[in-house]
């Protein structure tokens, strides 16, 4: 019988929201550990990288792949970056968001063709991808059905092309149709579907080339959801706009917004991530923070599908954080003594306790991780990279 992403995935055609793995002062170029990746949850497609297809609950070693230095985890895919600046990819692969030239899907890695000299990634809980170069640039591969993939067209790729007009990248963000980048002047773009205001730029206009969010000046790192986007500014603060019918604004209300608000009570970020419908942070004294939609108990605050919270609530027995990653309805973060915890959906084994029938409201350990230096949750599956010596 199909998982429910499965059913999600294929019958609704929504993809995948964006999955952003941040670390503290999130930027393209952070210092990075490189080690061995580790995935668990569900494999349909080959997203957990082991050659097979078959699904697990706790971690497995996605084969013949080390030296990894970030990871992104799309709908059905994953990707990787090595040190060498290389871009691997695995998984689904309907419109070529694996990059490799083909629409075949692949349970082991495959390179990301013709792309070199990588800083960052993003995978989309759609079925397109992101990587910014160390010269600045912006690449995109995958469907571009609103012109998600920034090059003008609405043409879908399966090798990179580049974003139009974009120059002095530093991070990007894949949300299910649409997708942002920050510049090295702290300003932040968006291209792709506009429908909810998820560009920022004020209009519900579609965009195939990239548009400045307006207003925003002074940020670190974005992360993009279905139908809304966030930012986090260097003094700190957390802002929002897009679709907020589920609080995942955090703004206080349901109101929607076309343009940038501010996310209530959350100072001192140093990280943000975006799931469907519900936003996280991660402050500098390692706590996490949660707001929007919670069916599923996605905001970690022990209330099991309570509808959902406008406003940050804390996630329960998580401090030590140091990275965080929101999936589709589940969540995952690292903390400094090397563990992985993760909360919320559960039907895949994605939270990765050995079970995958039991959703968890509060934060469970992944079994079998120990030194993880980066986190990514996808559509049903989750990412880890584990430091090597």
């Amino acid at each position: 019988m199909p998982s429910m992403w499965r059913l999600l995935l294929v019958g609704l055609a929504i993809g995948a929201l964006i999955v952003t793995a941040c670390g503290p002062r999130a930027t393209a170029t952070p210092t990075l550990t490189p080690g061995a990746p580790w995935a668990w949850g569900s494999n349909d497609f080959g997203q957990l990288g082991t050659g097979a297809n078959t699904g697990s609950s706790t971690a497995v070693a996605v084969s013949g792949l080390a030296g990894v230095s970030a990871i992104s985890a799309g709908g059905s895919y994953s990707l990787a970056l090595k040190s060498d600046g290389t871009v691997w990819a695995w998984g689904y692969n309907n419109n070529g968001q694996l990059g490799n030239g083909t629409t075949d899907r692949a349970a082991t890695p495959v390179q990301v063709s013709g792309l070199t000299g990588a800083v960052a990634i993003a995978a989309g809980l759609g079925s397109h991808s992101l990587a910014v170069k160390k010269d600045g640039s912006v690449w995109a591969w995958g469907s571009n059905v609103y012109g998600q993939l920034g090059n003008g067209t609405t043409s879908a790729a399966n090798t990179p092309v580049q974003v139009s007009g974009l120059t002095g990248a530093v991070a990007v963000a894949t949300g299910t149709t649409h997708s942002l980048a920050v510049k090295k002047d702290g300003t932040v773009w968006g291209w792709g579907f506009n429908f909810y205001g998820q560009l920022g730029n004020g209009t519900t206009t579609n965009s195939a080339t990239p548009v400045q969010v307006t207003g925003l000046t002074g940020a670190v790192a974005v992360s993009a959801g279905d139908r809304n986007s966030i930012a986090l500014k260097s003094d700190g603060t957390v802002w929002s706009w897009g679709s907020n019918t589920n609080g995942q604004l955090g703004s206080g209300n349901t109101d929607s917004a076309t343009s940038p608000v501010k996310v209530a009570v959350v100072t001192g970020a140093v990280a943000v991530a975006a799931g469907d419908r519900y936003g996280l942070a991660l402050k500098s004294d390692g706590t996490v923070w949660a707001w929007g939609y919670n069916n599923n108990g996605q905001l970690g605050n022990g209330a099991a599908a309570t509808g959902a919270s406008s406003t940050p609530v804390q996630v329960l027995n998580l401090t030590g954080v140091q990275h965080i990653a929101a999936g589709f309805e589940h969540a995952v973060a690292s903390k400094g003594d090397g563990t992985v915890w993760a909360w919320g959906f559960n039907n895949n084994g994605q939270l990765g306790n050995g079970t995958n029938t039991t959703n968890s409201p509060i934060p469970v350990q992944a079994k079998g991780l120990t030194g993880a230096v980066a986190v990514a949750a996808g559509g049903a599956h989750s990412l880890a990279v584990v430091k090597t010596p």
